[in-house]
């Protein structure tokens, strides 16, 4: 689906709390579990530009306190509750949803946030439920060959010298 998201839709992003973006398809699945949980069976590949994407990094905070990232507890709180975007960082998985030794970034949009993503940041909306399930089945038959050339292609993502620095827990 193109930009073409109604009033209401954009609506429904912008009241309820945080809307977060998962940049990684498996950590997606284990959350999701491969779009088979209660309320949680459409998988959607969200498409956002890099504009917005760096504007929330530049603009969030930390979701949990991080001694050398900021000056106290009380500073944090302030700034949490400030922020538009916080990023949390959770263990990356495997095809068989197991944690692996690194993180991937998990980026909550609230307020002005949530509003620039569903207005402004938006390049286009996939449903990648069916992808899901294929993979899940080639997982479950044990082809993780099949089932790992059928997985989007993912990168690191590029970021210049400490511009990051405030979300290194």
């Amino acid at each position: 689906m193109e930009r073409s998201a109604s009033a209401s839709t954009r609506q429904k992003f912008c009241e309820r709390g945080l809307t977060w973006i998962k940049p990684s398809f498996l950590w997606m699945m284990y959350r999701c579990g491969w779009g088979a949980k209660e309320g949680q069976e459409t998988v959607l590949a969200v498409e956002i530009s890099r504009d917005g994407f760096d504007w929330a990094l530049r603009n969030a905070c930390l979701s949990g306190y991080a001694r050398g990232v900021h000056a106290d507890r009380a500073t944090w709180q302030r700034q949490l509750k400030r922020a538009p975007a916080r990023v949390q960082w959770d263990p990356e998985r495997d095809l068989h949803q197991r944690p692996l030794p690194y993180r991937s970034l998990q980026l909550g949009l609230s307020g002005e946030a949530a509003q620039r993503y569903a207005d402004e940041w938006t390049v286009a909306i996939r449903d990648v439920t069916p992808l899901a399930h294929e993979i899940h089945a080639l997982v479950r038959s044990g082809d993780l060959g099949s089932a790992n050339r059928l997985l989007p292609q993912e990168h690191p993502y590029p970021v210049e010298g400490a511009s990051l620095a405030h979300l290194q827990g």
